[in-house]
């Protein structure tokens, strides 16, 4: 399983056992807003947009929340302007961080993110620094409970999918980031349910860190995701699938 995705388990999971649900559904109404602003309000005809919409979907958000966020965007209702950057770093022990944000205030996100980095033990770097570690990625995962990962493959790959790989918990479906909705709408027609999907950016190589120098590095990373500008963020960690998230702190 790859870095980011063992990292978005991870981030799901103590998500809802501390009930940031909120803050979650806050980052992605700007996602949705900034799409349907970009690209129209139809998600059809605007991948952008129904990416985000899916994501909202998969973290089981208010259909009236994406409403409201869909009229923002296509100027219905008034919202603020947001601008997306993208912050490259390095955290403990060296393992990449690559952040994309949305902001209205491009000189508090990047007083914040540095701030972030220094008090963590990280390094915000130049443009270009770590990104071409990583690539963009279309990530289905499913219940590892609920199918085999015998089934998905099956299904998965007939769809046009490039990888699928699993664990005690998930199972993992990737795809190119053009192949996302085919592989994902017929994973769904087939009758699998999946317990989140999204495009992001995934290492191309991973990095394994002692268990203390991992739940350092993963410290900083949870406190940049909780920063509310920060869209998404992604590391080159490997991250063992036994590891305590609990010991993150």
């Amino acid at each position: 399983m790859s870095g980011h995705n063992k990292w978005s388990s991870i981030k799901h999971k103590k998500g809802a056992a501390d009930a940031k649900r909120g803050k979650i559904f806050s980052k992605i109404i700007k996602e949705i807003t900034v799409a349907a602003r970009a690209g129209g309000g139809d998600p059809e005809t605007n991948p952008a947009l129904r990416t985000a919409i899916t994501k909202a979907k998969s973290e089981n958000m208010p259909k009236d929340n994406i409403e409201r966020a869909l009229k923002k965007g296509t100027g219905e209702l008034g919202g603020a302007d947001y601008v997306e950057l993208t912050y490259e770093g390095y955290g403990p022990g060296g393992v990449a961080i690559l952040i994309e944000a949305l902001t209205d205030n491009k000189n508090r996100t990047a007083a914040d993110i540095r701030s972030i980095f220094s008090k963590h033990g990280g390094n915000l770097g130049e443009t270009g620094c770590v990104s071409y570690l990583f690539q963009r990625k279309g990530i289905i995962t499913f219940d590892a409970a609920n199918y085999s990962e015998d089934q998905i493959l099956e299904a998965a790959l007939e769809a046009g999918a490039e990888d699928v790989s699993g664990s005690d918990d998930e199972i993992e479906v990737v795809t190119s980031p053009d192949d996302f909705f085919v592989v994902s709408d017929a994973l769904e027609a087939a009758g699998y349910t999946s317990e989140r999907s999204e495009v992001a950016m995934v290492p191309e190589v991973t990095v394994s860190l002692d268990d203390e120098t991992t739940a350092k590095a993963l410290r900083l990373i949870e406190r940049i995701d909780d920063n509310e500008d920060v869209k998404s963020v992604s590391t080159n960690l490997d991250i063992p699938d036994d590891f305590d998230p609990d010991s993150i702190g």
